[in-house]
């Protein structure tokens, strides 16, 4: 797993204004504008943060900082593979609504099999597409938002079971807190692409 992920969200109208074979080449245009986009951005990366870009682009889309991942899909898969660990002693209501939020952002299931693209957004050429690990519209955004917020209340009744069949000496995600941390950042993008109405991508460079 070396790969690595780089989430954002987008206004899906804007990119909607080309064809679907030109969409992730117009994310990314803008995404690498010299004097305009993110790459070698001047201001500094804060980690937990938003990142916008500059110029024409600015109110386009903006690139989340999950804080300890360094950029990888790391923290993210093992994220998945210790709800697997716990998920079987969950409560249900939890369970439900875990495999539901893991399985549209990040974990591929129990077969390993979940898809995490919306269908239709993107063209179906994966020379075109190549580098794209997610991507969710809006609608979908709202969904997980909602998912979210129902079962947030309810994790800490997780504690136990991670700590006892999930949690790991070293290595990504290695107790509760790790879990829970990484979860409630993809809350808190989940909640800015709703509020904004916008989609949700990730994307491997």
């Amino acid at each position: 797993m070396g790969l690595d992920i780089t989430v954002m969200i987008a206004d899906w109208s804007w990119l909607g204004e080309v064809p679907p074979r030109e969409r992730l080449s117009r994310l990314r245009g803008a995404w690498y504008a010299d004097e305009s986009g993110l790459w070698d951005h001047e201001a500094p990366v804060v980690e937990g943060d938003w990142e916008w870009p500059r110029g024409p682009s600015s109110s386009s889309f903006a690139v989340y900082e999950f804080p300890g991942t360094l950029g990888s899909f790391k923290a993210h898969f093992w994220a998945g593979e210790r709800w697997e660990s716990v998920r079987d002693r969950a409560d249900p209501l939890v369970r439900a609504g875990l495999d539901t939020l893991l399985l549209g952002l990040i974990w591929g299931g129990l077969d390993g099999e979940a898809e995490h693209v919306d269908q239709g957004f993107f063209c179906d050429d994966p020379a075109v597409t190549y580098g794209v690990l997610l991507a969710r519209s809006p609608d979908s955004v709202r969904e997980l938002a909602a998912t979210w917020e129902e079962v947030r209340p309810w994790l800490d009744g997780l504690r136990g079971a991670f700590d006892e069949h999930a949690a790991v000496p070293e290595g990504w995600v290695r107790d509760f807190e790790e879990f829970t941390g990484l979860l409630d950042d993809w809350g808190r993008v989940l909640s800015e692409a709703a509020r904004q109405g916008w989609g949700l991508l990730g994307l491997s460079e």
